[in-house]
This record gives structure tokens, C-alpha cells and sequence, in this order.
């Protein structure tokens, strides 16, 4: 066995890992062919799917105080950037695996997280590296602990069985593109969405090299409707931006053709494009039919541009109901707001990726 330890030592750590688990899966609202099995999730991506790696990185991109975190466990900030649970809980709860997905970066993570599933996400994250690089290389580190508490056989199956998402995007076109500018000097929108859907589509091809067989890749949201982006793009209204919009839909365009190819063309491999962008918009040009109040700007401060660090619970602008908010700060969508969207993907897509 792997790292010396005698062959009873070593099992009984893996069905005591294996008995823990049993005890804490949740009741699965999902329910799975049943000959198919899903030991895990694995989640890539922005702070969208965040559970707290930020909090240890040298990033100003970061939530881990209040009012962040306020409907969490407690009321206790963990790095998540909604007022509660973000998609990756949801997901994970729904396919009855876990209550959460918890940060890979976690210094209170155990070995038997591992086995479940952790979500590598990081705010500010996205394709582009002039963006922020996503995390293969603790995809990496990953992949040795499961092998030395599993061993390589069993890794290989967890991993292959396993849903992976990428959620990422966002903050490529709506910040490095069009809010900062910077990529502007050197690509127009068609040719910027190709940079991204390239970086992507090397990024999954990355992913299973490693392992992952089923791979759910989220498009762009209707990035020009989050608050941040009305505010700073929306002119004097402050209506939805149109440009980042347009982007948003070509470069899903071409990310749902290419992730196509991509499952045509990988062995046994299941890549399946995940359309975000309409249940968000719907959400957002229609809050009532969903019990939302207000979808034009965000429950802390103003709203209008209020994010990580500009998010004050001393603020006395943050709203006291936020279940009457789609979006939580300026940028982000609020626990119920999340809850709605996830309910909705995970019940549209996940048995295209069985």
C-alpha cells in the first residue's frame, strides 16, 4: 500500500472515510438512474461557486466579514459571497452527497472531504490570465491525496464518476473586457470570445487528462444586468448593458459548439454545455413570478456598486429583508436567488452528463 502504512491500518482508514460519509450524505432531491452513482462534485470556477478559498489568498477579492455570510450557519462569514449557501452547497444537497462543498484551501478540511468532493473556485477567477488563473494545479495536488487515502484504482473511478463543473466567464467579459478596458487594446469582441472559448475548451481537455469524465461547463451569465455593470455601463438609466449582453451570447455561441465537439471527440467522456444565461435573465426581468421585489441592485449599501470590501455590515444603506433581493451585493446573487438557479440547472442537465 501507498506511503508504508500496513494493509489493515490503511483500510480500515478508508471504510472508516467511507462509513463517515455514508452517515452525512443528505436525502437526494435529484433522484438517479439506478444504475448510476455520483461519489462527488468537483467545481472550478469564479466566485460564484466560491466556498472560501479567497480567504488565504493575497486577493482584495474577498468576503470572510460581514455582512457577507449572514443567513450562513451562525450568521459566520466563511467566504462565500452571498448572504448564505452559494451553488455549490446546493448542488451537492440536492444530489444528496452533502449538506456542502467545501474549499479545497480549507485549513479545517478533512481527509475524508476528499472523497465527496471540494470546489477549487476562486473570486476573480476566469479563462483569461490576465484575469485570474483557475486552479489546476490543486486539482493536481487533489488527485495525490485521494490516491494516498483510496489508492490509484479507486481515485480513477471518483474521479471518471464524478461531476466536475467550470463556472467561469463572467468576470472575463464583464471586468477584464469591458469594466477595466485592458483587453480592449487588443481584441474586438468576436475575437476575444474566441480567445476565451479556446482557453476553455483547453482548460476541459485539461480536466480530463486528469481523470473527470463528466464535465458540465456554465456559459456566461447576462453579465450587463448585474448591478456593478448597469451602474458602471448602463448609462444614465442604468438599464441592462447591452454590449456585455452580446458578448455574453456569442461567446456561448461558440462555447456550447465547441464543447459539442469536445464530447464527440473525448472517449467516454460526457461535456456538456449549461446554459445560464436565460433562467438568470428570466430572473431578473421577471423577480415577481419568482417572490423577488427587486433586481436592479443589490441588498448591501446602495447596491449599485458595493462588492467584497465595499460590502460594510455598518453600511446604513444595507437592506434588513434580502429575501427580497435577486442580488445580495452588486455582483452577486443572494442564497435565494442561488437556490432558485441551481434547482433549475441540476433538474435540466444532470442526466445529460450521466
Amino acid at each position: 500500500m501507498k506511503h508504508g502504512l500496513p494493509f489493515s491500518i490503511t483500510t480500515l482508514f478508508v471504510l472508516s472515510c467511507a462509513l463517515a460519509v455514508l452517515i452525512c450524505t443528505t436525502e437526494a432531491a435529484i433522484e438517479l438512474p439506478s444504475n448510476e452513482t455520483i461519489p462527488a462534485v468537483i467545481m472550478f470556477g469564479d466566485s460564484i461557486v466560491d466556498t472560501g478559498n479567497n480567504n488565504d489568498l493575497m486577493s482584495l477579492t474577498k468576503c470572510n466579514f460581514p455582512p457577507y455570510g449572514r443567513e450562513f450557519k451562525g450568521g459566520i462569514p466563511t467566504g462565500r459571497f452571498s448572504n448564505g449557501k452559494v451553488p455549490s452547497d446546493f448542488l451537492v444537497e440536492e444530489l444528496g452527497i452533502k449538506e456542502l462543498l467545501p474549499a479545497f484551501r480549507d485549513p479545517t478540511l478533512q481527509p475524508k472531504d476528499l472523497l465527496t468532493g471540494v470546489s477549487f473556485a476562486s473570486g476573480g477567477a476566469g479563462y483569461d490570465p490576465l484575469t485570474s488563473n483557475m486552479a489546476l494545479q490543486d486539482f493536481q495536488q487533489y488527485r495525490r491525496k485521494l490516491e494516498g487515502i483510496v489508492g490509484e484504482e479507486r481515485t480513477n473511478f471518483i474521479l471518471a464518476k464524478s461531476l466536475t463543473f467550470l463556472v467561469a466567464s463572467s468576470n472575463d467579459i464583464g471586468n477584464t473586457y469591458f469594466t477595466t478596458g485592458i483587453r480592449k487594446l487588443q481584441y474586438d469582441v468576436p475575437s476575444y470570445t474566441d480567445l476565451l472559448v479556446n482557453l476553455a475548451s483547453n482548460f476541459v481537455k485539461e480536466l480530463y487528462g486528469m481523470g473527470s469524465r463528466r464535465i458540465g461547463v456554465l456559459g456566461a451569465p447576462p453579465v450587463g444586468c448585474v448591478p456593478s455593470v448597469r451602474t458602471l455601463v448602463g448609462g444614465l438609466g442604468k438599464e441592462c448593458a447591452e454590449e456585455p449582453n452580446q458578448a455574453a451570447k456569442m461567446f456561448n455561441a461558440k462555447l456550447a459548439a465547441e464543447l459539442r465537439r469536445l464530447s464527440n471527440n473525448l472517449p467516454h467522456a460526457r461535456v456538456v454545455y449549461i446554459d445560464v444565461y436565460s433562467p438568470l435573465l428570466d430572473l431578473i426581468k421577471n423577480s415577481n413570478k419568482y417572490g423577488f421585489e427587486i433586481a436592479d441592485r443589490g441588498c448591501c449599501g446602495t447596491g449599485t456598486v458595493e462588492l467584497s470590501i465595499l460590502c460594510s455590515q455598518l453600511d446604513p444603506h444595507t437592506c434588513k429583508d434580502d429575501s427580497k433581493y435577486v442580488f445580495f451585493d452588486s455582483y452577486h446573487p443572494t442564497e435565494k436567488a442561488y437556490k432558485t438557479l441551481a434547482n433549475q440547472l441540476l433538474g435540466k442537465y444532470v442526466n445529460s452528463l450521466l
